[in-house]
């Protein structure tokens, strides 16, 4: 029993101090997230008391933690609003692949990491944190907004290009044939299809199949569906997140609205988890010597990712504020990012100063991204007022 006592004391602390940041956070009037941030930082590895009992636990919790934000955005919509929104968003998406690849790309190349160091800092730079974003648009009250369909369907391509990108570079750094990675890819978008295809053809069955009178039963139902999708898609080389987003969207109705309220409390846990795992990986003594780079890295992306919701929130006819909003939410960085720059480095191809650039340049992406998203209402209210024309 004496063996519990140091991670139930550390965990307890940790619990007990995200209530008092997140409590703090909304008495000054921002998002959690950057508070989480730092107290992970503060408590991980390097910081100035290490937690070192509860990383068994909070390595898997994190990982709930991001599947339950997406499965419970995915609650939030149907199938079809999902198809017809990626119809209607490709053209951004491929946009977006330019726009904030090709950053991350220069930098690799600049810093002479070779082909593959370049074509993981492109991975690093391109691709929004789907569980920051989830929580920052639920936190600020705008799930309901026009824009916020855009948002989801970047996501969701960004998401679906990860099923390309990831068994492309693990093929270049495993050194398998180019045959094999194409069957990689292969499996990846086949997995995709076919959850998109149960969705639109059989959602009201996997409704039926999840739902019970019982709150208990429920409860375990559909915690267990989402978990099982994630791993399963997770074992297909897709994201365990887009394969929770997809399962959400294929429950609706009552079933979807109970899975919800019920649901909130975990998610919100386990989010809080996830967001200070991942203040707990960073070493605060790797961040100073490649802090001006990743500077300079975060503030070119912000004005890529802003110019990439802007276009594709205009693309839907959504107006000038709007279209801020779409830009804001998608700054942020996360989970993807740090995946992809530890592949990189546990394969000893390119140098460790890619991992520190890359976490670096992710915590400031982190903090930035919620922080924008909650500012870009009055900075862009005050710029279009001042452009709008002035009447007689």
């Amino acid at each position: 029993m004496h063996d519990t006592a140091l991670p139930l004391l550390e965990l307890g602390a940790v619990f007990f101090g995200l209530g008092i940041l997140g409590r703090l956070s909304w008495k000054i009037g921002i998002s959690p997230i950057p508070l989480y941030l730092l107290g992970g930082l503060a408590f991980g590895q390097g910081g100035l008391i290490p937690l070192e009992g509860i990383e068994p636990f909070t390595q898997v919790a994190s990982e709930i933690g991001v599947v339950l934000l997406l499965f419970l955005l995915g609650l939030e919509y149907s199938a079809g609003e999902l198809v017809t929104g990626l119809r209607r968003s490709w053209a951004a998406g491929l946009i977006d692949i330019v726009l904030n690849a090709t950053p991350g790309a220069l930098a690799g190349w600049m810093l002479g990491w070779g082909p593959v160091g370049t074509l993981a800092m492109a991975g690093v730079t391109y691709i929004s944190s789907s569980g920051i974003v989830a929580k920052v648009l639920r936190d600020l009250g705008r799930l309901g907004n026009r824009e916020t369909p855009v948002v989801l369907s970047m996501l969701v391509f960004e998401d679906l290009a990860m099923a390309v990108y990831l068994p492309v570079l693990t093929a270049l750094l495993t050194g398998v044939s180019l045959l094999g990675g194409l069957g990689a890819v292969g499996i990846s978008l086949l997995t995709v299809t076919l959850v998109l295809i149960l969705a639109l053809r059989f959602g009201k069955y996997v409704s039926a199949v999840v739902y019970s009178s019982d709150p208990e039963v429920f409860l375990l139902r559909v915690l267990g569906a989402a978990l099982l999708v994630a791993g399963i898609a997770s074992q297909l080389q897709v994201s365990a997140a887009v394969g929770a987003f997809l399962l959400g969207i294929a429950i609706s109705g009552s079933t979807a609205t109970t899975a919800s309220r019920m649901l909130e409390p975990l998610r919100d846990l386990f989010a809080a988890i996830f967001f200070v795992v991942f203040g707990f990986n960073t070493d605060p003594s790797a961040i100073p010597p490649v802090l001006v780079a990743a500077l300079l890295l975060a503030l070119v992306s912000t004005a890529t990712k802003v110019a990439t919701g802007w276009f594709a929130a205009g693309m839907q006819n959504v107006r000038r504020m709007g279209r801020a909003r779409a830009g804001a939410a998608l700054v942020a960085r996360g989970e993807f990012s740090i995946v992809i720059a530890g592949l990189v480095v546990s394969s000893g191809d390119v140098t460790g100063d890619l991992a520190a650039l890359s976490t670096a340049y992710v915590l400031l992406m982190a903090m930035i991204g919620p922080i924008v998203a909650r500012a870009v209402e009055p900075v862009a209210q005050r710029f279009i007022q001042h452009r709008a024309p002035v009447r007689a």
